[in-house]
């Protein structure tokens, strides 16, 4: 007999076809409220494998790069086989997302960082701010006005790129600008001297 979607059927409580039609509703309400619990439950655990949203950001060559280092360093440490390297090698080029990446090294211990002491190198122009003021002595006033531009010129090198020589160009602008004012106060001196005899021989 077929029945309308508008027809009501009335089954009595105790009857067997009750029970399981109740048995199948519940059955129905419980993959209803489970099973997006289950499915939002693992895509919270692949996210969080897969480092959250930092996980599904594309690499960029540069990333490739870096691990492709870090797996060397790590086949010549003897931490891979050959076949390990050259399988992880093949999907650290191949890598789309930073999650790929992370799940080639995840087991590699943490890259070393090797730290390099660089010398700062001493600025060459402070060095020949200081060669012109001691030339001064030797060469007269023509290396004074070398030392005042080299001296300053090198100070303002050195703030900018952090190289060794302030105290050098320091010491090139003190004996600059020393010659100079010793030249200024010569000539007022000289001047002075030459007007006051002047003035003498005229009375």
């Amino acid at each position: 007999m077929q029945m309308n979607d508008n027809d009501t059927t009335l089954i009595p409580d105790n009857s067997p076809l009750a029970d399981k039609l109740q048995r199948i509703a519940d059955h129905e309400r419980g993959l209803r409220t489970t099973v997006p619990r289950v499915i939002q439950s693992a895509g919270r655990t692949r996210a969080f494998a897969a480092g959250g949203e930092r996980g599904k950001m594309r690499a960029a060559d540069a990333d490739r790069d870096r691990v492709v280092e870090f797996l060397n360093t790590a086949y010549s440490e003897g931490r891979l086989s050959k076949d390990e390297y050259d399988g992880r090698l093949e999907n650290a080029l191949s890598a789309r997302t930073y999650a790929d990446l992370d799940q080639i090294v995840t087991d590699l211990p943490a890259a070393r960082e090797t730290v390099v002491t660089q010398v700062a190198k001493t600025n060459g122009l402070a060095i020949a701010s200081l060669a012109c003021g001691l030339a001064q002595f030797v060469f007269g006033p023509l290396a004074t006005i070398p030392a005042i531009v080299f001296g300053h010129v090198a100070r303002h090198q050195i703030k900018r790129t952090g190289e060794q020589g302030a105290g050098l160009a320091l010491a090139g602008l003190i004996l600059g600008w020393a010659t100079v004012i010793l030249g200024i106060v010569l000539i007022v001196v000289v001047g002075l001297a030459v007007s006051v005899g002047m003035n003498g021989t005229m009375h």
